[in-house]
């Protein structure tokens, strides 16, 4: 990534990624109406493999062979979707989808806490921790304490979405384990072993045989196999090579201000102040966690060169 312009392009591929799993939760929720958990998420993993292998045989690209390499890809499976994925559908059946985004903003801190107690593998520094304080600070302040009321309500359901942000950490950073790989292999390896891990349970636990799904069950798991899942992987995978792990995970963030960009577009809900006060925090977070540091180098080294223009009146 080299200049502004890569920099914007990696920004925008960020929020574009907030959005798409800023959306999952309410794909999910309409899933789970007529949809077992588990069912839901094999077949989400099945449909989005399937579409990314189609994907990379018509860009003759092949998945790898080495025995390891797919250890790799069963980890980053269990972290990053079939733990996680299943966790926070089944505790949707209990709280709400908003509440779920909202214990979901925490992995940014969770990805901080391990990076620095634990793999040490970036570089933590005041500017990071600004970025996770500011972010979830700017998340407690749009979403208001009231939202929050219900925090004590259906705990194993909110304890399992706090398990799945903590995963979801877990795996950003392991996700760093294949670099120099094409974003969109590792992304479909992943969601391939998913799926062999999730059919079988599926079978057994919920008979999907004997399921009648609405179409509108059907229409959110094809739009969460799609965007929510395809899309979204391939996009992580190359962000986590290009902004590092602890600035991916500050996709998080944006997907409380896709919610509320919603709900006033469509469903009239009023924007308060309280509101734009948060969006400002969380967009200063994504940037302290995002921006390289040459780019504030870049920018102290050029300030000198100014001292002989004229003052502007």
């Amino acid at each position: 990534m080299t200049g502004k312009i890569g920099l914007m392009r990696e920004l925008g591929l960020l929020v574009l990624l907030g959005c798409l799993w800023g959306s999952s939760y309410t794909f999910i929720k309409l899933g789970i109406e007529t949809i077992p958990p588990v069912t839901l998420i094999a077949a989400r993993t099945t449909i989005a493999g399937g579409i990314l292998m189609v994907i990379l045989y018509w860009r003759g690209l092949r998945l790898p062979t080495s025995p390891q390499l797919w250890k790799r890809f069963a980890i980053q499976s269990l972290l990053n979707s079939v733990l996680p994925f299943t966790l926070i559908a089944w505790a949707e059946h209990y709280i709400d989808a908003g509440l779920a985004v909202i214990l979901n903003s925490l992995t940014p801190v969770f990805a901080f806490l391990l990076t620095l107690l634990i793999t040490r593998h970036e570089i933590v520094n005041g500017r990071k921790l600004f970025g996770v304080m500011i972010g979830l600070i700017g998340t407690i302040v749009m979403i208001g304490i009231q939202a929050l009321n219900g925090l004590g309500n259906v705990v194993l359901a909110q304890l399992a979405v706090i398990v799945a942000t903590a995963l979801y950490a877990g795996a950003a950073i392991f996700g760093k384990n294949f670099k120099g790989i094409d974003s969109m292999i590792p992304a479909a390896a992943s969601l391939i072993c998913g799926a062999i891990i999730l059919i079988p349970i599926s079978l057994i636990v919920d008979r999907p045989w004997e399921l009648a799904p609405s179409t509108r069950s059907i229409m959110a798991l094809m739009s969460l196999s799609i965007f929510s899942t395809a899309l979204a992987f391939t996009i992580y995978f190359r962000l986590v090579h290009t902004l590092g792990s602890l600035g991916t995970t500050a996709q998080a963030y944006v997907r409380v201000p896709v919610g509320v960009a919603i709900g006033v577009i469509f469903l009239g809900e009023e924007l308060h102040a309280s509101t734009i006060v948060g969006l400002v925090c969380i967009l200063m977070g994504v940037v302290a966690m995002t921006l390289p540091p040459g780019v504030l180098r870049l920018g102290r080294r050029k300030s000198p060169a100014r001292q002989d223009e004229p003052a502007s009146s």
